[in-house]
């Protein structure tokens, strides 16, 4: 709900860690986390093919480079990078007519032949060849001196588009329509309409096979069904087929809709070794896509959902795995408008799946369902200005080489460009477009499952999240010139140890680091297969068609082969891995035709003679680092372990790698493609080991396969005898045999472990992270009992948990407990164009996509997760190891958010409710109360009486609060009680919020619930005007009594009189915003109740003499210190001990008491022949004080470098002794002898008492010029110890303004203890003169003189060094004592502000005294009018004189 009036949101949006606000509370239909990401807008090629006709038909070779487009009568062949028309073949008349139209297409296994059929059932074979001598159409151009240029043979040709021809062999007649065909090596499978399948060889011969008609096939649900013909299966013919190797057998739609799959039970494709099973309840069938690594069959239906099917190896019948549908949440306006499904295309590396519908529009998903990104929503659907696009209608579409691009063949009407005779034959352009692609190293490189950094792959860069904190390694050699060089920018590498990264590395912002691949490399290796980063992010290797390529961050350069032969020699086959600073890496040697592994040093020249090479047996698919171990999984189904040490016995260090263990795994893995990810861990399932003998996280226990979305774990035998320590050095090779494999989690994408160990957070640590499509994520997390017990027998050690997460996970922290991703952002710039008729732009059709970084927590899931399973120990062991997180209070909020949502909201009664459980969690932690509050400020009113009914009453936590002294949290608890109590209740406890926040100094909250209590007063709904926003006062700055008021406090520009402030003070009337909010309403009962908590706050303040404090609070409330202090004048503005109230102004405003040294009086340089005009009476007269405050303090003492330069100026004037200011004093003016240009600043000779810093800065006094001075030795101890006894010139200020208020009001008594701090007798002779023209009560009178005797007393026995002082004005006091003897009736009382005070009275400035000086002290005998006129040196050579004419007007000029 939105903030009642009066009080607005406090502490419940604003703490905790930024970092993650957006990804926690990340809105549904938000950007979607993906695996694969669009970049940049898609291309459109050009087509030019004569006539009218358009491709609607594209199908890539088994590599992916050639690909096929059909049009009516015409087939032409493109080649991929560049992508351009290599050769196309046009049908003559005649023989289209015979043959009809093309249809579809399909290559030979090895690219040399292309069948393509025809409307009236014909197949037509044609061969692919060279043409002649001229083997390129397009071939690289290199500089001269250039080494790339034919050093292999076929190199050269190889990297160009090549020319090729295209040439009819054979043309076949089927007498059907030709309605599905497939190529199975050799052969090619044809599907007609009338229920046939025809098996014929790719020369055109049939080899004697018989066809197989549908009929004689059985139908059934699975294999063990009785094998009888099926009488509903008769008629039907196969519409769409493909063939599925690791199944062995072909996925099939027929016409009438339903799905099935034929297997052979033979070898042989005859009808008797065929049977189909089919799906059940599905009739809706429109398309077939076969993923052949997870054994998956995605079927298209009509009401535009993909039905993704697997076979049951115990029945052999078709199980459905998952649905890919758009839900009506992330689109609901079109989730159930797609149309039927038109197209499904599974990725290269069979990771995504791309789907298109018959209304058009793609949509991705991953390969167990999570949904990846559409097309029919956000900004591909709307234009900039909210209208509708069409979305894009596609005929056909395939992915290109590694899945960096998807070509799409849209059936879009095209426009003729232009009319006039020129244009009648121009070439009709085609919508041929190529969407690009980065994509997650992970799909292709599952090595990469034990890194903490994302890293993604595109055509020709690399996206690392991870080199943003490194800079060159040069760089601290060019930023030594400029000065600064921010800390992420420094090398790593400190004496040889790196540093592995923070959590605000890897989350520090939403950019990445791209690398761009070294285009030499790229232009002969294109397309990238493999990537990876090493363990802290600094160094990246890539492996594209030959040879491999590595760069390092910190010193920004790609390392390659420098000799090409090598590196056109070498295939990387199974992945490549970093091992600390070795490439590891399983690679075919064309050469010596030859599967090896291989080891290349970082720092070493990528050269062969610096690679430590292994045989192995057979080639390798997968590759993955453990520690100090590698394993290998191979193409005979076998893990291989190796052990890996490093040697620095030579010039370079060097690596031996030898064999450690084999297994096969040729039993329970049916296809060696099937595998996805082999990994070692140190994961274990605890069975065998005792608690005295605990699990080494260091060792490798276990080997994690991902077998076709199965994960299957072998742990490592040890129910056999145990190797003892002792022997473990001499058994050390021996390895233990691993057990039979277990099945820990289906459809499982990645994994993620790590070899690192933390006994804070083993719970995370020692945990295995699975990444399980539309079902989110899952944790096998270890379960420790506490304390060192013996854990229950009937405890598993380790539990699966699954939990939901709004990001697709490439990265998991796991000590942070952070999920890493990335995200597809969308730009419009169609704005930019003008819409016409004629073909579009694509920058209109479509955004411009970039990819961002995103993260999320998921602490919350798995402690919400425990809680279910009555594991609230293992919760609380898990959630004390993270409490030192920074966004550990959005952990627990969460989780209350989340289960006070599901159970307040749910229709149907929840048996056991979780939140009690919550709640109590949440109460082990000290930032309870801090999490209730914000859960309910950010959830809906009518469930605030279920959460509390949980976490109990409200009022019951807002004394927590209060007891805890967490103000802003009792605020927010304000809020909750405003909205569920009655008005009363809320009153009282803002009322003890009120008195608490004016007691603790917190100033925008008392301005808050000002305004609050106003509110519930006066019953406003309307949330009142927002009180300007205040900042506490500063150390640097004084009093901000100016905030409310007219008095104005504003520092000037800087320079040599930039230390300047102007004050203008006017203390008749208040006004300004709080003036209005004072006077507004004075009337009303609401304001006097605030008026009196104000008044008693103020009087408990002055009571306790913290005059600081009442300042404090005057200014930041708008208070009305002189009206109060007015009506409280003779009551608490008393005071009854003089020197307790002396006492407590020097401690609270750092004020030193004043000391006078043995040694200055006895050898003070006043008092020798130099000074005979003044003589004696200058130690008791003001004449240092003034000699010191004149312009020292004013600011013209200027520090500049190291010199000082002091000039004493002394004019004698005429002293009158009678009188009542005091003797007049010589003035004496320190000036500073400034060059030009130079800068303003104050220093001092050190601080001479622990409490006084009269000025800024230190002094500094040097032997240069100091001759120069017409001030000796002693005379300068002396200014020193003057200077000794002032405090800080910001107390000054401020002891200044506060005898100004004081004595507005009336408060005479301040005013002698403030001047007697200041040691001012001209305010003190002021006073006493106005009390002789006055009618003072005879109480304060007496109470005057009694304090100053009680002073005296005090500073004869315990500070001397008010003596001289109390001696200069004891005439005064003495005229006091006159004054007491006559009786004054209090009903003549006339207020002080009546009186007619000198102009010449103290300005608020401790810096002004000069201007007494120069006009020869205060004339109080006179009217009390007249004025002031002083010069000042506001800088070299420049003068201003100063008029102050007004009654009550002031100023000064700080510096």
């Amino acid at each position: 709900p939105p903030p009642p009036p009066g009080l607005p949101a406090l502490g419940g949006e604003g703490t905790g860690a930024r970092v993650l606000e957006e990804s926690l509370w990340r809105a549904a239909g938000g950007p979607e986390s993906a695996m694969y990401f669009l970049s940049g807008w898609p291309r459109r090629l050009l087509c030019p093919l004569k006539g009218s006709e358009r491709p609607f038909y594209i199908q890539p070779d088994s590599r992916r480079l050639l690909f096929a487009l059909l049009s009516q009568t015409q087939i032409s062949l493109w080649y991929s990078r560049p992508s351009v028309l290599i050769v196309s073949y046009k049908e003559s008349a005649k023989a289209a007519s015979q043959f009809g139209s093309y249809e579809k297409t399909e290559w030979k296994s090895d690219s040399s032949m292309i069948a393509v059929t025809t409307a009236n059932g014909y197949i037509l074979l044609f061969d692919i060849g060279y043409s002649g001598q001229e083997k390129c159409l397009y071939e690289p151009v290199y500089p001269k001196g250039n080494p790339r240029v034919k050093v292999t043979p076929g190199y050269k040709e190889e990297q160009c588009a090549p020319s090729l021809t295209v040439e009819m062999k054979k043309v076949l007649d089927f007498q059907a329509k030709i309605t599905s065909l497939q190529s199975m090596q050799d052969d090619l499978v044809i599907a007609t309409n009338d229920g046939i399948l025809h098996l014929i060889h790719w020369d055109g011969l049939t080899n004697g096979r018989k066809a197989i008609n549908l009929c004689s096939v059985p139908f059934s649900v699975d294999l063990q069904s009785s094998r009888g013909p099926s009488l509903d299966f008769e008629s039907v013919h196969i519409e769409d087929m493909e063939h599925c190797a690791t199944l062995d057998g072909f996925a099939v739609v027929f016409d009438d809709g339903r799905i099935g799959f034929i297997t052979p039970i033979s070898s042989k494709l005859t009808a008797e070794n065929l049977q189909v099973v089919c799906a059940q309840e599905v009739t809706d069938g429109t398309c077939v896509a076969i993923n052949n690594k997870y054994k998956l069959m995605a079927f298209g239906c009509v009401n535009g959902s993909v039905l993704v099917y697997t076979m049951d190896t115990t029945t052999g019948a078709m199980q459905l795995s998952h649905k890919l549908e758009l839900t009506p949440k992330h689109y609901p306006d079109i989730w159930n408008k797609t149309g039927a499904v038109k197209l499904v295309r599974w990725s290269p590396d069979c990771s995504v799946a791309m789907v298109t519908w018959e209304c058009g529009g793609l949509s991705l998903w991953s390969v167990f369902g999570a949904h990846l990104f559409c097309t029919l929503g956000g900004d591909f659907a709307h234009y900039s200005d909210g209208t509708k696009k069409e979305p894009i209608k596609i005929s056909s579409m395939s992915w290109g080489a590694e899945g960096y691009h998807l070509w799409v063949i849209s059936n879009d009407g095209t426009h003729q460009i232009g009319n006039d005779l020129e244009n009648k034959s121009v070439l009709q352009q085609a919508e041929i477009l190529q969407f690009q692609f980065i994509k997650s190293a992970l799909t292709v490189n599952p090595c990469m499952n034990n890194q903490e950094q994302v890293l993604l792959q595109g055509e020709d860069r690399l996206y690392l999240n991870c080199g943003d904190t490194l800079q060159n390694q040069n760089s601290s050699t060019a930023s030594a010139n400029s000065g600064h060089q921010p800390v992420r920018e420094k090398n790593p590498l400190y004496k040889g140890i790196l540093v592995p990264q923070g959590l605000s590395t890897l989350l520090g912002h939403r950019h990445w680091h791209v690398v761009q691949i070294h285009s030499t490399y790229l232009e002969s290796n294109w397309p990238i297969k493999f990537a990876a980063v090493d363990q802290l992010g600094q160094c990246v290797a890539v492996a594209g068609r030959y040879g491999i390529a590595h760069y390092a961050l910190f010193t920004r350069k790609w390392k390659l082969f420098g000799n090409i032969t090598q590196e056109q020699n070498m295939a990387v086959t199974g992945g490549l891995a970093w091992w600390n600073d070795f490439i590891v890496l399983a690679c075919y040697n064309l050469i010596d035709h030859q599967e090896e592994l291989r080891l290349y040093l970082r720092s070493s020249n990528l050269d062969n003679v610096f690679a430590h090479i292994t045989k192995v047996q057979s080639e390798t698919l997968l590759i993955n680092v453990f520690r100090d171990m590698v394993i290998l999984f191979r193409v005979d189904c076998s893990i291989c372990l190796y052990s890996i040490d490093r040697r620095d016995d030579g010039p370079n260090p060097t690596a031996n790698v030898q064999v450690l263990q084999e297994v096969s795994m040729s039993r329970y893995i049916p296809h060696p493609s099937l595998v996805i990810s082999v990994t070692l861990t140190s994961v274990r399932t605890e069975t065998g080991i005792t608690f005295k003998m605990p699990q080494q996280a260091c060792a490798a226990e276990s080997i994690m396969l991902n077998l076709a979305g199965q994960l299957i774990m072998l742990q490592r035998d040890r129910s056999g005898p145990q190797v003892r320590d002792k022997d473990s050095i001499s058994k050390q090779k021996k390895l233990l045999p691993f057990c039979a494999p277990v099945v820990l989690a289906q459809c499982v994408e990645n994994v993620w472990t790590t070899c690192r160990t933390n006994k804070q957070k083993r719970h995370l640590l020692e945990a295995l992270w699975l990444s399980c499509g539309e079902a989110g994520m899952k944790v096998w997390l270890p379960l420790f009992p506490r304390d060192n017990r013996k854990p229950h027998s009937f405890l598993s050690r380790r539990i699966m948990l699954p939990f939901q997460i709004n990001i697709y996970p490439l990265a998991v922290l796991f000590e942070d407990a952070l999920v890493l991703g990335a995200v597809n952002e969308t730009v419009l710039y169609d704005n930019l164009y003008v819409h016409n008729n004629e073909r579009e732009p694509l920058e209109v059709l479509f955004p411009f996509c970039t990819v961002e970084r995103t993260s999320q927590i998921y602490l919350h899931h798995i402690l919400r997760q425990l809680l279910v399973r009555n594991l609230g120990e293992q919760a609380l062991l898990l959630a004390q190891s993270c409490a030192t997180l920074p966004y550990f209070p959005h952990v627990l909020e969460l989780m209350l958010h989340e289960v006070l949502e599901e159970e307040a909201t749910s229709r149907e009664p929840i048996p056991d409710p979780l939140l009690p459980t919550v709640a109590k969690f949440i109460t082990e932690f000290p930032l309870f109360l801090q999490t209730v509050v914000h859960c309910a400020r950010k959830t809906e009113y009518a469930l605030w009486n279920y959460l509390f009914a949980a976490v109990g009453n409200p009022k019951d936590l807002f004394e927590e609060c209060l007891l805890a002294q967490d103000l802003d949290t009792a605020a927010s608890y304000l809020i909750i009680l405003q909205n569920m109590e009655v008005p009363a209740v809320s009153r009282q406890h803002a009322t003890l919020l009120f008195s608490t926040a004016l007691e603790r100094g917190k100033w925008d909250l008392c301005r808050h619930m000002i305004r609050f209590l106003k509110a519930i007063g006066a019953g406003e709904l309307e949330t009142p005007p927002p009180t300007p926003t205040t900042q506490e006062p500063s150390s640097s700055g004084g009093f901000e009594f100016f905030k409310h008021r007219s008095i104005s406090f504003s520092q000037s520009a800087e320079g040599p009189n930039g230390g300047k402030f102007n004050l203008q003070k006017t203390l008749s009337m208040p006004s300004g915003p709080s003036a209005k909010r004072w006077s507004k309403d004075a009337d009303s009962n609401e304001n006097m109740y605030i008026d009196e908590m104000l008044w008693r706050h103020a009087r408990r303040l002055l009571e306790e003499i913290r005059l600081k404090d009442l300042s404090n609070f005057a200014a930041q409330l708008g208070f009305e210190l002189i009206s109060w202090l007015s009506k409280e004048r003779t009551r608490v503005a008393r005071i009854e001990d003089f020197v307790k109230a002396l006492k407590r102004l020097h401690n609270d405003f750092l004020w030193p008491f004043p000391v006078i040294p043995s040694s200055c009086l006895v050898n003070s340089p006043f008092k020798n022949g130099k000074y005979k005009t003044v003589g004696d009476q200058f130690l008791k007269s003001q004449s240092t004080e003034t000699f010191v405050n004149s312009d020292l303090e004013s600011g013209v003492i200027n520090a500049h470098g190291s010199h000082i330069c002091l000039s004493l100026n002394a004019a004698h004037t005429q002293m009158d002794s009678g009188s009542l200011q005091g003797p007049q004093t010589q003035d004496a003016i320190l000036s500073p002898l400034l060059s030009k240009g130079d800068e303003c600043s104050i220093g001092s000779a050190t601080d001479l008492t622990e409490t006084s810093s009269m000025v800024d800065g230190d002094w500094t006094m040097v032997d240069e010029g100091f001759s120069t001075l017409s001030l000796t030795q002693s005379e300068l101890e002396y200014i020193s110890m003057e200077l000794a006894n002032k405090g800080p010139r910001k107390s000054q200020v401020q002891l200044r303004y506060l005898m100004h208020i004081f004595m507005e009001a009336g408060c005479l008594e301040w005013c002698i203890i403030i001047a007697l701090i200041l040691r001012d007798s001209a305010v003190i002779n002021q006073i006493i003169s106005s009390i002789q023209h006055s009618e003072i009560p005879m109480d304060i009178l007496q109470g005057i003189k009694d304090g100053m005797l009680a002073v005296d007393g005090w500073a004869s026995a315990d500070c001397p060094g008010y003596k001289p002082f109390l001696n200069r004005i004891k005439p005064m006091l003495e005229k006091l004592n006159e004054v007491t003897e006559e009786q004054i009736q209090p009903e003549a009382f006339q207020p002080l502000s009546r009186l007619s005070i000198s102009k010449a009275v103290e300005p608020p400035s401790s810096w002004a005294e000069d201007s007494r000086n120069a006009a020869g002290h205060l004339n109080s005998q006179g009217d009390g009018g007249g004025s002031i006129s002083r010069q000042e040196d506001d800088g070299p050579g420049e003068e201003e004189e100063e008029q102050l004419e007004d009654e009550g007007s002031y100023e000064c000029s700080l510096s």
